[in-house]
């Protein structure tokens, strides 16, 4: 039977998703990359580097106890990258013939032909790239038929709608997925990768009339054991949902912040988008040259772990074969240095950092004054659960972004608050943080749990 392009089978007349066959797909992966740069060799090309992938998942989202969407999803594709001397050419297929392959080298060459020389274009250094594979804990498939993943977001929402103060549903979901790839390149280099993902959500709104209130939990995990219960995320979903009614307005006051996890995880994203390496040689960051300096208090450290077992950014190498390995970012409040690929290291005169493709399980660890409770260490000021807005600038730091969240008095929580402004420049922030808390969320890229700043300017009445 076939939906949507992928290949599924029947089990006692539910519908299954099969996962891939690991070994035998990443083979044929690789067939198709040495292929490319078989042709690319036997066209001229200076260099080439080619990476093969191939992705399965399955996706259910119901609402208001019925099934809304259903979709199976089962795609490969090849990208290749190749060089004539400096100058560089670029192109990608879905159509994974010989014919179709030596097509799309032939694509890459020609625009090669045409695009300007730079003398940093080019592969990675034969010593920096990845010789030590590392079992990284990442490929936990599991046969999941249809009707169970329908019952799964189902229940998940019946969870989340059971309290009656939820009026309606923007629906829940359950979704996984299987995805591997092979990366090679013209120095005899290849290297494979592959995982999995299990991820349920469920969106609920509260109240009536003008006071109603929209909000979620997720779960996002490499394997299905280690997912939480759906009744946990549906009743979490309603927590979060109900807390807010009955918001009021706050007057624009400077106050003490403290940054729910899922919000700070945004404040440390901008921090990596302004240490980039290609933020940093277009001189569009506030942090600008700032490698050796303290940008944050002392006692903090942030560091990347890309071979965390079962995390969702570990990689045992990065986008361009370097090997990948532990570092601190951020030691006792100083930078250590920039996220860098092996063109931006070289456009700055550095090494590169293993960091093409981004960071991998940044850890955001916790400390400061408080940070076993930033809420009580706080006592009075603002709780924000969520952010929403443009307004940040990578090039000024210059920060204001509309908020949600808490009013907060003595340490404990005493009603919600919306249509307000939080602002500030974020090298002040950086500098005005207080305490990173221990209730650190695991899920997705980074790892941080809430963070306490000593004051932002808050704009509301």
């Amino acid at each position: 039977m076939s939906i949507n392009g992928s290949i599924i089978g029947s089990n006692n007349g539910m519908v299954t998703q099969h996962p891939l066959k690991c070994d035998e797909e990443l083979d044929q992966l690789e067939s198709w990359v040495e292929l490319a740069l078989r042709h690319a060799k036997a066209n001229h090309a200076t260099a080439a580097e080619v990476t093969a992938q191939s992705s399965q998942g399955l996706s259910v989202n119901i609402r208001m106890g019925d099934v809304d969407t259903l979709e199976h999803t089962r795609d490969r594709g090849l990208a290749i990258t190749v060089y004539k001397g400096r100058s560089k050419g670029h192109a990608s297929s879905g159509e994974l013939s010989v014919k179709g392959i030596r097509m799309c080298v032939e694509r890459a060459l020609d625009i090669a032909s045409f695009t300007e020389k730079d003398n940093c274009n080019g592969l990675a250094e034969i010593d920096r790239l990845a010789t030590t594979e590392i079992e990284l804990d990442l490929w936990h498939p599991a046969d999941v038929t249809v009707q169970w993943a329908i019952e799964r977001a189902l229940a998940c929402e019946a969870e989340g709608r059971a309290d009656d103060r939820i009026t309606n549903s923007e629906g829940a979901s359950f979704n996984t997925g299987t995805g591997l790839m092979v990366y090679g390149n013209s120095h005899g280099f290849v290297g494979r990768s592959f995982g999995t993902r299990f991820d349920q959500s469920c969106v609920l709104i509260a109240g009536s009339g003008s006071d109603m209130q929209r909000d979620y939990s997720y779960d996002s995990r490499r394997s299905l054991d280690d997912l939480e219960s759906v009744e946990a995320t549906g009743s979490e979903a309603a927590r979060r949902t109900v807390s807010r009614l009955g918001t009021r307005r706050l007057k624009t006051a400077d106050m003490p912040v403290l940054m729910c996890p899922r919000v700070a995880k945004g404040f440390i994203g901008h921090l990596l988008g302004a240490i980039s390496g290609s933020a940093q040689y277009r001189n569009a960051s506030f942090l600008k040259g700032a490698a050796g300096q303290v940008i944050f208090p002392d006692w903090m450290s942030i560091s990347e772990r890309p071979h965390l077992p079962r995390g969702a950014g570990s990689a045992w190498f990065d986008g361009d074969g370097v090997q990948t390995c532990q570092r601190s970012i951020i030691d006792q409040g100083r930078l250590t240095g920039y996220v860098l690929s092996t063109y931006s290291a070289c456009r700055l005169g550095l090494d590169t950092t293993a960091n093409a493709g981004g960071v991998r399980n940044l850890l955001v660890h916790s400390g400061g004054n408080g940070h076993a409770d930033p809420m009580a260490e706080m006592q009075d000021g603002l709780y924000v659960t969520e952010v929403m807005g443009p307004g940040v600038s990578q090039i000024t730091g210059d920060y204001s972004r509309g908020a949600v969240g808490f009013v907060v008095k003595g340490g404990e929580i005493q009603y919600p608050v919306e249509e307000i402004t939080i602002a500030s420049n974020l090298a002040d922030m950086f500098k005005a943080v207080v305490a990173t808390g221990d209730d650190i969320d695991t899920r997705g890229n980074i790892h941080t749990g809430t963070i306490l700043l000593k004051s932002m300017k808050v704009a509301g009445e």
